[in-house]
């Protein structure tokens, strides 16, 4: 609530440059959100807005000495924290469709064939981008995030400010979820890599029994033609595995505080 006049100002200002922190944390490690086409401007914006949501039903102290102490540099660092793991969570259900693509592009013979990716501004296989940009409209399309935004409300009642960080149970889970980006992606690219890793057993039997053949010249052709035919065939089934993926991070994104908060 806003103190009447310019009574409790400064303390009001501060308030509210802490409530930024969290989600600002977050929405930079998010999809969508964290790209380097999305203005810094309107992502403070909206840190701001879910800021100020979520500190209202909640009852929060800031430290006696103020924001630049060492109590209040403990407080921000535990925010950076819980906020970072909030996003990144996300991000790794996400990152399954760049190691979908990369593995695709690999057997299809298209890793040199890259371009710039608007989300990292690194360089990315073309299949990698197609697929990411098919994880962005789902995320968008499934509200992952509004989900985002809610969950971030959320964690403010497990884990209230200066009530602790994430635990080492929570940590270590976090880490192991990262190793469902490997299986993720894999799982994704299966449909398309299985019938390519076929082509290329087809391939080297060729260069066993012809050994003049220029396999150059008649395996490219054939592993792209059969690649753009398997993403054709095998997409819906790629972007039912992109949803799961999405929804699976979000739902532990969800869970990842309340679990860190029933385990200290």
């Amino acid at each position: 609530m806003i103190a009447p006049g310019f009574a409790g100002l400064e303390e009001q200002l501060w308030l509210w440059l802490f409530a930024m922190i969290r989600p600002g944390a977050a929405f930079f490690a998010a999809p969508v959100t964290g790209a380097k086409m999305v203005p810094v401007q309107l992502r403070l914006i909206i840190s701001l807005a879910v800021g100020i949501a979520a500190v209202g039903g909640s009852a929060i102290t800031l430290p006696q000495d103020g924001l630049i102490s060492i109590s209040g540099f403990a407080l921000i660092a535990g925010e950076i924290v819980i906020g970072l793991a909030i996003g990144f969570t996300i991000q790794i259900g996400y990152a399954g469709a760049f190691v979908a693509g990369e593995t695709i592009s690999n057997a299809m013979g298209l890793g040199f064939a890259s371009m710039s990716d608007p989300q990292t501004g690194q360089s990315t296989p073309v299949i990698g981008q197609f697929l990411s940009i098919i994880a962005t409209l789902i995320f968008l399309a499934i509200d992952g995030h509004l989900i985002l935004a809610s969950v971030i409300v959320r964690s403010y009642e497990n884990l209230p400010p200066g009530g602790g960080i994430l635990s080492a149970d929570a940590a270590l889970r976090l880490a192991r979820f990262g190793g469902t980006l490997f299986v993720a992606g894999l799982a994704i690219a299966f449909p398309v890599g299985s019938a390519l890793l076929l082509v290329q057993i087809i391939m080297g039997l060729l260069a066993r029994s012809a050994p003049s053949m220029n396999l150059f010249a008649v395996g490219l052709p054939a592993t792209l033609t059969l690649g753009l035919v398997m993403l054709a065939m095998a997409a819906p089934m790629m972007i039912d595995g992109i949803g799961r993926t999405l929804v699976q991070s979000l739902e532990f994104s969800d869970t990842l505080a309340s679990d860190a908060q029933n385990s200290r």
